[in-house]
């Protein structure tokens, strides 16, 4: 007995639109149920309808904004059955990162019996050749979560890093904050400092991870309108954003960041990030302590901060003062480079046609090469040469003809 499959719609690729945004939620219900508690699957759907409506706002701004996020569904049967979201990760849009995958598990399974190309490789592939200006494509993946994790590999991306996350308790931050940090030079970050931020990031990363970021100055500086949607996202998520740099003054640079994405109302943990140079990591406790003494005056709430697995020092750290592991990632990359299309086609391309561009416009006169002597002669004997004697240098012609006058009368005398 053979069980016929009926044949799968054809999938549409589009953007996003304000119509589709019941669609999306229902679609992040759906994977939020079937996220088995990973935690990066759970931090990309916690964001709500209010950052929908954000960025339909921001696309009407004239700003770089407006052309930053990019968000595709797939669409069958007038059906969304998928959704990405893209966004560029560097101020030269070298470098993008996938944001989200979304995918209806219910769509998934149908492909999976029907052999077809998946929506999840249909939404990559069309980004990687949608989007023109990126030369490098980055994301983050859980290392359990097998179905985006092949979603990936199979779509060219390669795992370059290995990624931690881990957690500290409130009761741990309260003993960390009862320890006085020794940071006499810690400043506050402005875009003045944007050039030893850079150079600090630089150290701080393997060669791949810098070329693959393509980082530049211009990523360590915000301007006004920057600062004002910071805010306005500040204010929506009840968060408060606190950073600063430990300066080295006889190195003239900066050795350690942080940048502290504090909760207001403890509805969930606090964020860090912590950017240290390779040869100052004895200052992990220090700046740590410092983060726990600035929670203190928030509802209590857990520390979340990543490590890579270039960063030994910092995992035996929090190992050492009790922090607990909360998931592994992969972070992957892939290199796009773009055919570019041929007016005409090389088959039909003689090697006639290709020598005609070659030929000179006009039939070389052929002359002396006497530049050496035109060199050192005055301008306007080299313009009277030219005029009388076009291509013959006229010094040489005078000697040979006083040198057959000479001869000649000397010939005559001896006759």
């Amino acid at each position: 007995m053979t069980i016929s499959i009926a044949e799968p719609a054809k999938t549409t690729i589009r953007p996003l639109q304000y119509r589709d945004l019941d669609a999306v939620d229902d679609l992040q219900a759906a994977n939020l149920e079937n996220s088995q508690g990973f935690l990066t699957r759970e931090r990309e759907l916690s964001q709500g309808r209010s950052w929908q409506n954000l960025r339909k706002f921001l696309s009407l701004v004239p700003s770089p904004y407006g052309k930053s996020l990019q968000i595709y569904v797939a669409e069958q049967a007038q059906n969304i059955t998928g959704l990405i979201q893209v966004s560029p990760f560097n101020s030269t849009r070298s470098t993008w990162r996938v944001e989200k995958v979304l995918l209806n598990p219910n769509a998934v399974q149908i492909e999976l019996l029907t052999g077809q190309k998946t929506v999840g490789s249909q939404l990559v592939r069309h980004c990687l050749d949608k989007i023109w200006e990126a030369r490098t494509w980055i994301l983050e993946v859980n290392v359990n979560e097998k179905n985006h994790l092949a979603l990936y590999r199979e779509n060219g991306f390669q795992p370059i890093a290995q990624m931690t996350y881990w957690s500290i308790n409130s009761e741990l931050l309260g003993k960390l904050a009862e320890q006085e940090p020794e940071l006499p030079n810690l400043l506050p970050v402005s875009n003045a400092d944007a050039q030893l931020l850079y150079q600090l990031d630089c150290m701080s990363m393997p060669p791949l991870l810098r070329q693959v970021f393509d980082r530049h100055i211009r990523d360590f500086k915000t301007n006004l309108l920057q600062t004002a949607t910071d805010k306005l996202k500040q204010w929506l998520e009840h968060s408060k954003i606190i950073s600063g740099y430990v300066f080295e003054p006889q190195r003239k640079a900066a050795i350690a960041y942080f940048k502290l994405e504090v909760c207001k109302d403890g509805s969930h943990p606090h964020q860090a990030k912590l950017t240290v140079n390779p040869a100052y990591t004895w200052l992990y406790p220090q700046l740590i302590a410092q983060m726990a003494q600035v929670v203190q005056e928030f509802p209590p709430q857990s520390l979340e901060l990543a490590s890579a697995d270039y960063q030994s020092e910092r995992e035996e750290y929090l190992e050492q003062i009790g922090a607990s592991r909360l998931e592994h990632t992969l972070l992957m990359s892939r290199s796009v480079w773009h055919k570019i299309k041929e007016t005409k086609p090389l088959e039909g391309l003689q090697l006639s046609e290709v020598l005609q561009g070659l030929k000179p416009a006009r039939t070389p006169v052929p002359s002396r090469m006497s530049w050496l002597k035109s060199v050192s002669q005055p301008y306007p004997s080299k313009l009277k040469n030219k005029d009388i004697y076009p291509g013959i240098d006229s010094s040489t012609t005078e000697e040979q003809k006083s040198t057959d006058s000479s001869q000649n009368s000397g010939n005559g005398h001896r006759a």
